[in-house]
């Protein structure tokens, strides 16, 4: 099945309207070009992310709602994106496990691996990691030099807070979050029939990156 120009066209068409009567008339579309080629993929991939972590949980009925929370967006009804999030149990949506995610919205698409936000034992301990040389450390900085696809994210402080470590150390410790992701909006990527098999071999890449993040995860919980 996979994304088409239709599913681009749809989620920005939705937002547009921004209109609950115009959804109605079009859920099927919705369905169609949004929610299905979506399970497929977060079907498709499990056996991979069960290589990875067999806690991460992979299912379509999981994906994020289009719907807006009322309580924060009072001027809009629709997002223009919907994602799904390949994690273990959270207890809500922003907290918890590091995790992966897959994203398709109006722009393009995008896709990664990381914390949405870390607390502030997590951010300690991976810190603490990175200064002291950490294996899962070291392995996961191989992991993400040795690629071109996916680019850390997360908001640098404007000021160096460990000016006595690496240059390289400090682009991971200055960080306010922790996270790598990858957007295009090359309908030769978003609209291939190879595309569930890139993100596949993708996440796999950047396996050493979500071990960085639980071993910090479950340091953090162990304080």
């Amino acid at each position: 099945m996979g994304f088409t120009q239709g599913t681009i066209d749809f989620l920005f068409e939705n937002r547009l309207h921004d209109s609950r009567e115009w959804f109605g008339e079009h859920k099927q579309d919705y369905k169609a070009l949004v929610t299905e080629p979506l399970g497929e993929l977060v079907t498709e991939l499990a056996p991979i992310m069960a290589k990875i972590d067999k806690m991460i949980i992979c299912d379509p009925k999981r994906i994020s709602r289009i719907y807006r929370d009322a309580r924060y967006a009072k001027d809009s009804v629709f997002r223009d994106e919907v994602w799904y999030t390949f994690a273990r149990e959270r207890p809500n949506a922003w907290a918890g496990h590091p995790g992966y995610y897959f994203s398709v919205g109006a722009g393009g698409i995008s896709y990664g691996c990381g914390y949405y936000c870390a607390d502030g034992s997590v951010k300690e301990a991976l810190r603490r990691m990175i200064i002291e040389d950490n294996p899962v450390y070291t392995a996961a900085y191989e992991a993400l030099r040795g690629q071109r696809t996916f680019k850390m994210y997360g908001e640098l402080y404007k000021k160096n807070h460990f000016p006595e470590q690496p240059a390289e150390k400090c682009e991971w410790l200055n960080r306010k979050e922790y996270g790598v992701s990858f957007f295009t909006n090359d309908p030769a990527v978003m609209f291939s029939d190879k595309l569930i098999q890139k993100v596949g071999r993708d996440f796999r890449k950047v396996a050493p990156f979500y071990d960085f993040c639980m071993r910090a995860h479950e340091l953090a919980e162990q304080t």
